[in-house]
């Protein structure tokens, strides 16, 4: 008896060998990926005490460290949602979530990297760039009398110099998912008030990253921030819906700062590597009031730093 391969219907998709083998590869290695990530987490939670983060001790506990209960109200999160978190349940956890365990936990920066992979969260992946900029760029960024800094297409800033973090910062103390141009232009009323034509350059720079977000569709970073920004900011979800779309230009920023008044920098950007997306973006004075407010600047920055 001779038995005829009969074509599938039209639109039917056709399921292979090769794409369940790839489907259940997937589905295992996530797994694992769970599996680890709850081991991960309880060991890091016995490893905290109630005195280290300001608890009281009651009595004797039958197991080291904090209890979940604990980590879920510390954390400002749900017990139910950090069990299932520990238990490696199939749930998403956002970066700020993640960030406030990881600030529970005492978690250090390895660690907290750890935490975010074994998460599946796609500030995993975006952490990963920072360790990518090359050792020498950043040297050359030390090196520079002006403020300057290092960003990818996605405007996460990645290195800075002492006086960028005088005008801007101080950036250190950001959590890395808030350590964004556009989240802190929207969300960060100091940003806003320092910046006079925030009126005009917020949009074009949510321009700018609509036209770089064409080579990154789909990619959870990049849509990440979007909702982010879309969910706490009426304003940044107006602009994006304009679809407008423009490209990187080098212009003059007007600053007004605190202490030294307006300064009005020329930006240039320098590309490190092609297709990389990250540049080196210099704040150079534009007129000599500011360069002598600059060197001011200079002088608070050494002050603070002695």
């Amino acid at each position: 008896m001779v038995v005829m391969a009969t074509a599938a219907p039209a639109n039917t998709p056709i399921r292979t060998a090769t794409t369940s083998r790839a489907s259940s590869t997937a589905e295992g290695t996530d797994s694992l990926r769970r599996k680890e990530l709850a081991a991960f987490l309880r060991s890091r939670r016995e490893r905290v005490t109630p005195e280290q983060v300001g608890l009281p001790k009651h009595g004797r506990r039958r197991t080291p460290g904090l209890r979940r209960e604990e980590v879920a109200q510390l954390a400002g999160v749900g017990i139910t949602w950090y069990t299932w978190l520990e238990q490696g349940r199939d749930i998403n956890a956002s970066p700020q979530v993640l960030d406030a365990v990881a600030r529970t936990l005492m978690l250090d920066g390895q660690e907290r990297s750890h935490l975010f992979t074994l998460a599946g969260s796609p500030l995993a992946e975006v952490e990963k760039i920072c360790h990518a900029v090359p050792q020498t760029a950043r040297t050359v960024l030390a090196s520079l009398l002006y403020p300057a800094a290092i960003t990818n297409a996605r405007r996460d800033i990645l290195g800075w110099n002492d006086l960028f973090d005088e005008l801007w910062g101080p950036l250190a103390d950001l959590p890395f998912a808030e350590r964004n141009v556009l989240w802190q232009l929207f969300t960060n009323p100091r940003w806003r008030d320092r910046h006079p034509e925030w009126a005009d350059g917020a949009p074009r720079l949510v321009a700018q990253f609509r036209g770089a977000m064409a080579d990154h569709m789909g990619e959870p970073a990049w849509t990440g921030l979007v909702e982010r920004l879309t969910a706490v900011s009426p304003e940044f979800a107006a602009i994006w819906a304009r679809h407008d779309v423009e490209g990187p230009e080098a212009r003059t920023k007007h600053y007004l700062h605190p202490e030294l008044g307006m300064l009005h920098l020329d930006y240039t950007h320098f590309w490190l590597s092609p297709g990389s997306g990250l540049k080196l973006t210099t704040y150079t004075p534009a007129d000599e009031e500011t360069a002598a407010r600059l060197e001011r600047l200079r002088e608070l920055a050494r002050s603070r730093a002695a």
